[in-house]
C-alpha cells in the first residue's frame, strides 16, 4: 500500500506532462488504470498498488529521486533564474517538477551537486548541526601563512568578522598557484573563497568533491549527471541516521552533565570538571 494521490499528479510527478496535458491525454483515452481507460484525472490512485499506463507503457511511481550532477561553471544552483541557465535545466527527458539542488555552488564553482525532491535528506545534509563534511579542491593565488592549517583547524573569523567553524585544510602543492583541499561542515555565502581571503589568498578555481558519504563520480564530465545507486542512497541516509542518534545522545549526555555539575557544585565543584570532560570525550566529533 502506497500513498493515495490524484492521477494527474501521479503523471506530472513522473514528468509525463503538465496537468493540462495530462487532462487532454485522458480525454483521448490514452491513460489506463489497472487495465481500464480512465478519463477522470482527479481520481485517486495508489502509488504502489495501482498500475498506471500512458500510451500503453506502464509508468512506475518513484516517491523520491536522487541525481548526482557534475555542475559546470556558468550554471546557477537554482530551479529558475532570469539571467543564467539552471542546474535543473541540465536534466534531459522526462523529469519531475519538484527536483531541487541540495545547497548551492557558486556560478563559477564546479563539482558535486545533488538534485532530489527529498526535503528531509536535504535538510540533514545542509544543517550545520548535523556536521556533514563537504570537501573542496581549490587552486589559490597568494602565499599561505605557515600556520594556515592551524588557523582553519581551530576556527577563524572572516574579514567581516563572521566566525566559521573549524575546518580541515590539506595542502597538495605550493607555488604561485597552490593546490589545496578544504573540508568544511557549514555553507555560508561564498565561504570557501572568503576563508582564503581572510588568509590574504584568492581562490581562482573551486570544485566540490564530496558531501557526506557521497563522492563525485570521476567519469562524469561537467554538465553530466546520473541517478544515485541504491548503495549511495542507503549510505547517505544511514550516515544521517547515525549522526542524528549521536547528536541526540550528546544532548542527553549534556543534560546529564548539567545535572551532575549542580550536584558537584554542592560537593565542592569537582563534579563540573569530571562531567564536562566525560561529555566532551563522549560527543567530540570535529
Amino acid at each position: 500500500m502506497g500513498r493515495q494521490i490524484r492521477l494527474d499528479r501521479f503523471l506530472t510527478d513522473m514528468g509525463k506532462g503538465s496537468r493540462s496535458q495530462i487532462r487532454q491525454a485522458a480525454k483521448k483515452g490514452r491513460i489506463q488504470v489497472n487495465g481500464q481507460i480512465e478519463k477522470q484525472t482527479d481520481r485517486k490512485v495508489d502509488t504502489i498498488d495501482d498500475i498506471v499506463t500512458l500510451d500503453g507503457s506502464r509508468v512506475p511511481y518513484q516517491t523520491w529521486e536522487y541525481f548526482m550532477l557534475n555542475k559546470p561553471q556558468g550554471v546557477v544552483s537554482a530551479t529558475e533564474d532570469r539571467r543564467y541557465p539552471t542546474v535543473v535545466e541540465l536534466l534531459h527527458g522526462d523529469k519531475r517538477k519538484d527536483l531541487f539542488p541540495v545547497g548551492r555552488l557558486d556560478l563559477d564553482t564546479e563539482g558535486l551537486l545533488l538534485l532530489t525532491n527529498d526535503g528531509e535528506l536535504a535538510h540533514n545534509l545542509l544543517s550545520p548541526k548535523k556536521h556533514v563534511d563537504k570537501t573542496y579542491f581549490a587552486k589559490i593565488e597568494g602565499k599561505l601563512p605557515e600556520d594556515a592549517i592551524e588557523q582553519m583547524a581551530k576556527g577563524m573569523r572572516l574579514k567581516d568578522q563572521t566566525p566559521v567553524q573549524p575546518a580541515k585544510l590539506t595542502i597538495g602543492k605550493l607555488g604561485s598557484v597552490s593546490e589545496v583541499f578544504l573540508t568544511i561542515q557549514e555553507g555560508k555565502f561564498h565561504q570557501v573563497k572568503r576563508m582564503f581571503e581572510a588568509l590574504d589568498c584568492q581562490v581562482v578555481y573551486l570544485k566540490r568533491l564530496s558531501m557526506g558519504s557521497l563522492f563525485l563520480d570521476e567519469t562524469l564530465q561537467p554538465g553530466e549527471y546520473r541517478p544515485l545507486t541504491q548503495e549511495e542512497i542507503i549510505c547517505l541516509k544511514n550516515s544521517q541516521e547515525k549522526r542524528t542518534i549521536r547528536n541526540s545522545d550528546g544532548q542527553k549526555n549534556n543534560q546529564k552533565a548539567g545535572r551532575e555539575s549542580k550536584i558537584g557544585e554542592k560537593a565542592g565543584g569537582q563534579g563540573l570538571v569530571s562531567s564536562a570532560g566525560a561529555f566532551a570525550k563522549e560527543s567530540g566529533d570535529f
